[in-house]
């Protein structure tokens, strides 16, 4: 007999325009977040405000998506997929016209607050609705390689539609651009999605679970951010790390006992859920702590302006979008720990590369490792999505996706925040160690200038091949982590589950 889900499943035709659909909210929404970023400094000359100060609005925005996420997947997985999705792109677009409005830095925080609730309702619902829309294993693995690889795309057309975009019209121009794209992707969802739930009766939310899951992510995203601006021994970092533990401990208990909680713990149980997470938290903290270094580097010490690093970026979309369906057409194939190991080992040597570089580098020199790198990162983007929702129940995928979307975000949020440590640390190291080893020969304060300066150039290029190197080294261990994600596959469905 034909279930609830299945009547609503739509034919094959209208699958691949809800995939589009779910594209075009998820491209909109990971564009909003890479090209805000380029219009920073002219907020800061408008506002009036510090450098210091108009780093909240990223901030904002971080710890807002994060703490949201698992809200609107349960949510979603409660009262529709679709009403969710509807709803967070909706107030999307109106958080995106108030940015584009905004009078201070006060009432843009608040708005890019808005904007990021709503923003992360896409992650959890899109993937869901994918998941309950391709049912087989294989064509679902291909619909999630397509999907993931609209993330590379955003983060790649960000600085080169932002560029000429402020440069014309002005920084208030990025989020109203919003309006007009984001009302043609709601009609879009409203016109092909249709509406799945939970076939699980849901009676009750999970408040309680969710305000202690917020607070305690609050002050994690929140010290991961600022720690290296506090200092991570400083006051403030100690209070939130002790707040990181108490709202934690409190989520975990609340959670055993909850009827519907917010967080099933129960997927912490799946090894093949868990062995995914972490594979997929070593990828995302190695890849972006290391990558956002990369734009910093080609203005710094190669020269280049944003709109040209923007440009350098291309073909890691296109290496991105490439490399997605192939990773989705081994699935039944090839066991998908081995794809992904291969996959992540692929990348790991994209960004071994990296350590090469120099005030001497080509803009082929970064070019190349980001494709390597990009090719290894979408290789293995479906069959890790895939895994991920076969490896729960249909009812759950929602949930499952936005612990999924939590993990990249923290992942992010760790690797950038080591990185930039090992940076830092390395700089002053190499200083000292640099100076000791050198002598000065010359006799005016012109040429101890320039002999200060080359052991500074020196220290700073030296301590970026270290971080490049450490992270290749965390994403060599996390292909062979992926080796321990054992699945099995039926050769008809393609369906995943726990081996004992």
């Amino acid at each position: 007999m034909e279930t609830a889900l299945e009547k609503t499943r739509p034919k094959n035709g209208l699958r691949w325009m809800i995939l589009l659909t779910v594209i075009v909210g998820t491209f909109l929404g990971r564009l909003d977040q890479t090209i805000v970023n380029l219009a920073l400094p002219k907020m800061i000359s408008d506002f009036g405000i510090s450098v210091s100060s108009a780093g909240w609005i990223a901030t904002a925005y971080i710890l807002a998506n994060a703490v949201f996420v698992p809200i609107w997947g349960k949510l979603g997985d409660t009262i529709g997929r679709k009403k969710v999705y509807i709803l967070g792109f909706s107030i999307f677009i109106v958080g995106s016209v108030l940015a584009g409005l905004a009078w201070n830095l006060s009432s843009m925080i608040v708005f890019r607050v808005i904007q990021a609730i709503a923003g992360s309702a896409d992650y959890p619902t899109a993937m869901a609705i994918i998941a309950v829309t391709f049912k087989k294993g294989k064509e679902r693995a291909q619909a999630l390689g397509i999907w993931s690889s609209s993330f590379a795309a955003a983060s790649v057309f960000g600085p080169l539609l932002g560029g000429p975009l402020i440069d014309n019209f002005g920084w208030r121009s990025v989020f109203l651009v919003n309006l007009p794209v984001g009302l043609l992707g709601l009609l879009m969802a409203i016109m092909f999605i249709n509406e799945s739930v939970s076939e699980k009766e849901n009676i009750i939310f999970d408040w309680w679970g969710s305000i202690t899951l917020g607070l305690s992510l609050t002050a994690l995203v929140l010290v991961l951010d600022k720690g290296l601006d506090w200092g991570w021994t400083s006051l403030n970092s100690i209070l939130a790390y002790l707040a990181v533990l108490a709202f934690g401990f409190i989520f975990i208990r609340i959670e055993h006992h909850s009827r519907e909680p917010i967080v099933d713990l129960k997927f912490f149980r799946n090894s093949v859920f868990v062995n995914t997470l972490i594979n997929n938290f070593v990828v995302f903290m190695g890849m972006m702590g290391s990558v956002f270094l990369i734009p910093i580097f080609a203005q710094t010490f190669l020269g280049y302006d944003a709109t040209q690093t923007g440009f350098l970026f291309m073909p890691m979309a296109f290496m991105m979008v490439l490399a997605s369906p192939i990773g989705a057409a081994l699935t039944g194939k090839v066991q998908a720990r081995y794809t992904i190991a291969v996959s992540t080992f692929i990348a790991a040597i994209g960004i071994f590369l990296f350590h090469y570089l120099d005030p001497k580098s080509t803009a082929l020199d970064i070019i190349l490792p980001l494709s390597v790198m990009a090719f290894g990162m979408g290789a293995g983007m479906a069959p890790r999505t895939n895994i991920i929702a076969s490896a729960v129940p249909e009812n759950e995928i929602g949930i499952a996706s936005s612990i999924l979307a939590l993990a990249r975000n923290i992942a992010g949020a760790f690797g950038i925040a080591i990185f930039g440590t090992i940076l830092n640390n390395q700089i002053e190291s190499n200083v000292l160690s640099i100076s000791q080893q050198s002598v000065f020969n010359g006799h005016t304060s012109e040429q101890y200038r320039q002999f200060i300066a080359l052991i500074t150039l020196k220290a700073q290029i030296s301590a970026y091949n270290t971080v490049f190197w450490v992270a290749s080294i965390i994403l060599f261990i996390g292909s062979f982590s992926a080796l321990l994600i054992k699945v099995k596959q039926e050769k008809t469905n393609v369906k995943v589950t726990v081996e004992a």
